[in-house]
């Protein structure tokens, strides 16, 4: 006998979770199933764990320049990496055991079992069979790892399994040097572990704009030995690992493998929706509601690689949830493009990237090494890029900067509320904060534009009856 239920939703990470609670404002006749291990991959092995470990790299490796440079006497205390990596493993376990509980607390809705299509609409749970109205594939996604890699053993590391070690590798190599790849390596480097970083091309966090990447790429440089441009390729040795680069050859102890990620549905049996499979193993999606061809089978979160971060993934599970149950309505608008790199400096890309820019698209720069708050913050990175285009409509922007975690939320702001650049120089800039480095970005932008799309460089007066004049 079949159960049957309205939706069954396979995952339960950010996609999975968000999906839920926008489907229960319609239906209580939900499934959520998931073998384990609970909790979201950003909260066990992604974006929690990552920057807990850049904060105490961070903290490792201001004390050691504070000691360099002669404002702490003495010399620096040694560094207790297995208390380094205890410190990250207790905030992981604190942050997954919020998600993991709000999966328990569901009782008999939380089915856990491994999932499998059988047809469009039914699943084979563990031996139990499932159909549904609608089914939300939210499975996420695993690192990417050459089969031949594999017979690294222990010395091959991945984001999924670095935050384990009880000691940090004396000499680690990193190769990928995406979002993942730049942190970690950066982190492991302030650390004390000597990282040789390698990437197929010179493109490093995920940048497109070729003057923020090369100071991100001196940045990154400053921390770790950096080499781009060609394939590494690792091979055992009796006691560590060799990695060939080209005509070089480098000996170090494990090799964390950072290539990127990739959908986790091979054992799920997408041929059972009778969709052509593509590469990744998805079928084609309708790129607006996410929905594989006219099944009732949609996939959100990082399993359908359209934007894997964590707050897409959770703006996803709400989106397929409630086209799920509403096939009919009209396409939800999605948010400003987002994307956060917490190096040092932080990198951060919004709106259009560089390489998507019309061809008449403007310009505008600012260089944080003459920003007096950014000089005080010793910030390592530099430009911040702000585009418009020819009518002072902002596009988008890149940036390695101090701050650019809080600067890229205020660029996707003015992007998303369609500010154009006259207009986001009305607003109020304190001094001396980061945000002046923005205004100069708009300030250059606004030198661009054609006279008939200027205003006034100031704002007005106010009414006379304001409390508040306007300067």
């Amino acid at each position: 006998m079949t159960r049957h239920a309205r939706m069954v939703i396979l995952g339960t990470g950010t996609a999975g979770l968000s999906a839920f609670k926008q489907a229960s404002e319609t239906t209580d006749d939900i499934l959520l199933v998931d073998p384990g291990p609970l909790g979201t991959t950003c909260a066990r092995v992604g974006c929690m764990p990552s920057k807990a470990l850049l904060k105490l790299a961070r903290d490792v490796d201001a004390a050691r320049r504070l000691v360099e440079a002669g404002f702490v006497a003495g010399p620096l205390g040694e560094i207790d990496d297995a208390a380094v990596l205890a410190q990250v493993r207790r905030l992981r376990d604190r942050f997954a055991a919020g998600p993991r509980a709000a999966v328990e607390k569901r009782g008999e809705r939380y089915v856990r079992a491994r999932a499998r299509f059988v047809g469009p609409d039914t699943l084979d749970l563990d031996g139990e069979r499932v159909s549904a109205d609608a089914i939300i594939v939210a499975t996420g996604s695993e690192p990417v790892v050459p089969e031949a890699w594999r017979a690294l053993g222990a010395r091959l590391l991945t984001s999924d399994s670095v935050f384990d070690l009880d000691r940090l590798p004396r000499r680690l190599a990193v190769v990928g040097l995406g979002p993942i790849g730049a942190e970690l390596g950066q982190a492991l480097a302030m650390l004390g572990v000597e990282v040789h970083a390698f990437a197929r091309h010179d493109r490093v966090a995920g940048l497109d704009d070729p003057v923020v990447n090369a100071a991100a790429c001196r940045a990154l440089g400053r921390s770790l030995h950096l080499h781009t441009g060609q394939a590494a390729e690792p091979e055992p040795t009796g006691d560590g690992v060799r990695i060939r680069f080209g005509e070089e050859a480098f000996e170090v102890d494990a090799v964390l493998a950072a290539m990127g990620r990739r959908p986790r549905v091979e054992a799920l049996h997408l041929e059972a929706l009778g969709l052509p499979l593509g590469r990744n193993g998805l079928p084609e999606l309708d790129p607006r509601r996410l929905r594989a061809g006219d099944t009732p089978v949609y996939f959100a979160g990082d399993v359908n690689g359209v934007i894997p971060l964590m707050h897409e993934a959770a703006d996803e599970g709400r989106l397929v949830a409630y086209h799920a149950l509403n096939p009919d309505a009209e396409c939800l608008t999605r948010r400003t493009p987002l994307a956060i790199v917490f190096t040092e400096p932080e990198v951060a890309r919004v709106g259009l990237a560089f390489d998507e820019l019309p061809s008449e698209a403007l310009i505008g720069g600012s260089d944080f090494g003459k920003l007096g708050r950014a000089i005080i913050l010793d910030d390592r990175g530099g430009p911040l890029r702000v585009y418009a285009d020819r009518d002072g409509r902002l596009l988008g922007g890149e940036m390695a900067v101090t701050g650019a975690e809080h600067l890229g939320h205020q660029l996707a702001w003015l992007i998303q509320r369609q500010v154009t650049v006259e207009e986001a120089l009305l607003l109020p800039f304190y001094h001396p904060v980061l945000e002046e480095g923005l205004r100069s970005a708009l300030q250059d932008l606004r030198r661009q534009l054609p006279e008939s799309a200027r205003r006034p460089d100031l704002p007005l007066c106010g009414h006379q009856d304001d409390p508040l004049p306007g300067i």
